[in-house]
This record gives C-alpha cells, sequence and structure tokens, in this order.
C-alpha cells in the first residue's frame, strides 16, 4: 500500500488538479443542466431537437474534435475567448480553468441526461395539485419538483465528476499537457506511458484514478437511495 501512497510532488499535484477540475466543471455545470434537462423534459417548442442533439454531440463526437472547437471559440484569439480576455482578463486557453471547461462539456450530457429522466418520473398531477391551491410555478418548483429529483440531481452531479476525472481528449487539445497546470490524471498517465520507466507511475495513477471514480459511483448510489427513502418517509 505504501507504493500507492509514495508519489512524487508532481503526481500528488496531477491529482489534486484533477479534483480541483472536476469538482469546478461538475458545480459550474449544475444550473444549466438542470434549466436544461427542465426544457428537455417539459418544453414544447420548436428546435427542442435541436437543443437536445447539441447537448448530447460532445458524447458522439471524437473528444479532440470537441477540444479543438473549444480552442477554436475559448482561445485567445476565438471570439469567446477574445472577448473574456479583454474585458474580464478570462483565459481558458492552456489554463487550469480551460481543463475545468472542456471536462464539464464533455460531462454535460450525462449531468443532463440524469436529471432529465428524474424529471420525466415525476408526478405531474403532485405539481397541478399544488398549483390548484394558488401555488405560482417557481415556487412549486422549488417545493415539489426539486425535492423530487433530487435523486437525479446528486445522479446527475457524481457521473459529471466521474466522467470530468477521466476525460483526456478534449483537455489535452484545448489545453495541452502543462504540469502543475493542466495536468490531469488521464495527462499525467499518458505522460508516464511515453517515458522509459515510467509504468510504475502510470499504474500508481491509474489505480488512483480507479479508486476516485469507484467512490464516486458508490457514494452516488447511497446518497441517491437515502434521499429516496427519506422522501417516501415525508
Amino acid at each position: 500500500m505504501n507504493w500507492l501512497l509514495d508519489l512524487t510532488p508532481d503526481e500528488w499535484n496531477a491529482v489534486r488538479l484533477s479534483i480541483r477540475v472536476a469538482v469546478v466543471a461538475m458545480l459550474f455545470s449544475l444550473p444549466p443542466g438542470i434549466l436544461i434537462a427542465l426544457l428537455l423534459a417539459r418544453g414544447k417548442f420548436w428546435g427542442k431537437s435541436v437543443l437536445n442533439g447539441l447537448v448530447h454531440l460532445p458524447l458522439i463526437l471524437p473528444p479532440v474534435v470537441t477540444g479543438y472547437l473549444l480552442l477554436l471559440t475559448f482561445g485567445k484569439r476565438g471570439p469567446a475567448g477574445a472577448f473574456l480576455d479583454q474585458y474580464f482578463g478570462v483565459v481558458f486557453s492552456f489554463r487550469w480553468t480551460g481543463a475545468a471547461l472542456a471536462c464539464g462539456v464533455m460531462a454535460f450530457p450525462l449531468m443532463v441526461r440524469a436529471i432529465r429522466l428524474s424529471i420525466e418520473a415525476v408526478d405531474r398531477r403532485l405539481e397541478a395539485a399544488a398549483g390548484t391551491l394558488g401555488a405560482n410555478p417557481l415556487w412549486v418548483f422549488g417545493t415539489i419538483t426539486l425535492p423530487l429529483i433530487l435523486p437525479g440531481i446528486i445522479a446527475g452531479m457524481i457521473l459529471s465528476f466521474a466522467k470530468a476525472m477521466g476525460e483526456f481528449g478534449a483537455t489535452i487539445t484545448f489545453v495541452s499537457n502543462i504540469p502543475g497546470e493542466t495536468q490531469t490524471l488521464p495527462s499525467a498517465i499518458y505522460t508516464f506511458t511515453q517515458v522509459p520507466g515510467g509504468d510504475a507511475g502510470a499504474l500508481r495513477l491509474t489505480v488512483i484514478s480507479i479508486i476516485i471514480a469507484m467512490t464516486a459511483l458508490v457514494a452516488s448510489e447511497v446518497l441517491a437511495r437515502r434521499v429516496g427513502r427519506t422522501l417516501e418517509v415525508e
């Protein structure tokens, strides 16, 4: 077990950066994830199929393509990147924030899908009953819908986190592989596989990646069940 914890400073940096990137990607994806899931589950508007396709596009596109599109859009010379840099001093390309953006984009479809399925499973009669008692739609969502879809939100968050932890193609294309700045666990493992004698480091980081991902998935299952039992009791 000691060999697993005997990480070099660069390896610890990769672990900490991966967790930081995954958490930031998950948290910033949550509000738009809930909104878009609600639109796809309940909305009736022109272009709904197009929106659904755009949301799920990162799942079927090669990750390198997604990373390249992010570079074209949010790079320093890209339209969004130049605007954010000039007026807000925010830079994504070749920064850890760009890694969080890439991970968030790649994990977004999984979050939206989990939340959307949870919304579609809600009994609309409960919401209608609250509406007949005079509650406005926002109050109905906050007091009826949101608690009922909480297990789906938790599942979506954990899936997003796990996906972000393992993202490689889009990240390395958009922000490169800079130790201490953008080198996440997958990038560090890739680096170890390219140098002589790097097998031990690659194996250590691989085991750590598996442990973190499995812990996240098990935690998601446990939390979802607890929330579900709590709602049943109430």
